[in-house]
């Protein structure tokens, strides 16, 4: 019986080949087209996305083939958002050639109900 059993270890025991191993390919990535980024490309090449922004311009990023993000510049994005005090609405309501305009809420009255104290 003891022979049966080492008969079994051989032929299941692994055994390194002795040729070289087949060299891997590297893996291919899709290069973007016309600034367009699957997310999976964008996150693995995200240094790469950054500098085309610098670059190229703005950078889509799809999912599931519909662009789901854009990459900007923080300059681009700053000038996009603008100036949060104010002061453009002012400016333009002061240019309004109909600024001397009196425009007066309506006030209607209001029912009142009587309340025992």
């Amino acid at each position: 019986m003891t022979g049966d059993c080492g008969i079994l270890v051989n032929t299941t025991r692994f055994v390194k080949s002795s040729s070289p191993a087949k060299p891997t390919k590297p893996r291919r990535t899709r290069e973007p087209r016309s600034g367009r980024w699957r997310l999976q490309d964008a996150k693995a090449r995200f240094s790469e996305l950054v500098r085309r922004v610098r670059s190229e311009g703005p950078q889509h990023v799809t999912v599931h083939g519909r662009d789901e993000v854009v990459v900007i510049a923080a300059e681009e994005f700053r000038r996009l958002k603008g100036d949060l005090t104010g002061e453009a609405l002012i400016a333009a309501m002061q240019a309004s050639p109909h600024r001397d305009l009196n425009i007066e809420p309506m006030r209607a009255p209001m029912p009142v109900r009587e309340v025992a104290l």
